[in-house]
């Protein structure tokens, strides 16, 4: 039985890698070639529209201050058409929203262009620069296609660590369970992993539509401030986190600074 156990195991790790790695398109805006299986851009935008309004829910629901959602939409409209994410529109439908939620400091995007930021977030903003920091981090998400490698990403992930997990366990042996739930953890490490390269993507490809847009890239150095001081000293250890410290993302924004522009920030760009 248990030689029986291996076979499966190897045939669904098998499966998983040759479905990952079997499948490969360029992304158009970063010419990056990505794994994202067999989902489109149009089911991304599906995806992204129907789970919009939960995920506004869970925040308190849209802002009803209409001034401040009047800024998200301008500022993310500005960003979209002034910067290297126009080209994305042939596929995806851009909306920002700004979320009623007054506790959570949180901003986020769904596949397909829907994006969110939180009156707590936004609160602590003081220019609208560092406004266009925090939407272009998120387009930045939408155009670099992170929703859909994450999908495919965990698919892989969820076959390799079942594989693993099946291969390992034996109900006659308490031991088993042990190694089954290490290979389930280094599975969501993995996981992690790619999640925080993905903000480190968005990060430089925020910074050069931001200032595409005419925004100081600067101020995201300031939203990287922010975001440090609303966590406190109570942050979990960067290894363990979906999102890099925001103290430790500051020198990836400078590096991409200096690489948007070599002979230093020209004068006349928005703060």
């Amino acid at each position: 039985m248990r030689r029986g156990r291996f076979v499966i195991a190897a045939i669904i790790a098998v499966i998983s890698l040759i479905a990952y790695f079997g499948k490969s398109s360029e992304n158009p805006v970063t010419g990056e070639v990505q794994r994202v299986g067999d989902i489109t851009p149009d089911q991304e935008v599906a995806l992204g529209l129907q789970a919009a309004p939960e995920m506004a829910q869970q925040f308190g629901g849209l802002s009803q201050h209409a001034e401040a959602r009047q800024m998200v939409t301008d500022v993310c409209a500005r960003l979209i058409a002034r910067s290297n994410a126009q080209r994305s529109t042939e596929y995806y439908r851009y909306d920002c929203h700004l979320l009623a939620d007054q506790n959570t400091v949180n901003a986020f995007a769904l596949p397909g262009g829907q994006v969110f930021i939180t009156e707590a977030l936004m609160g602590r903003l003081d220019t609208e620069g560092q406004l266009a920091g925090v939407l272009g981090h998120e387009i930045a998400h939408v155009v670099g296609r992170h929703g859909a490698e994450h999908i495919a990403k965990s698919q892989l992930t969820q076959g390799l660590t079942g594989a693993a997990v099946l291969a390992t366990y034996d109900p006659e042996n308490p031991s088993s369970q042990r190694n089954a739930a290490v290979a389930m953890m280094i599975g969501q490490l993995i996981s992690m992993k790619f999640g925080r390269d993905d903000e480190l993507e968005s990060d430089r490809l925020g910074v050069q539509f931001m200032s595409e847009a005419g925004y100081d890239p600067r101020s995201m150095v300031g939203v990287m401030q922010i975001l440090a001081e609303a966590g406190g000293g109570g942050r979990q250890p960067e290894f363990f986190s979906t999102h890099p410290n925001p103290e430790n993302r500051i020198g990836q924004i400078e590096e991409a600074i200096a690489r948007q522009f070599p002979q230093g920030v020209p004068e006349g760009l928005e703060p």
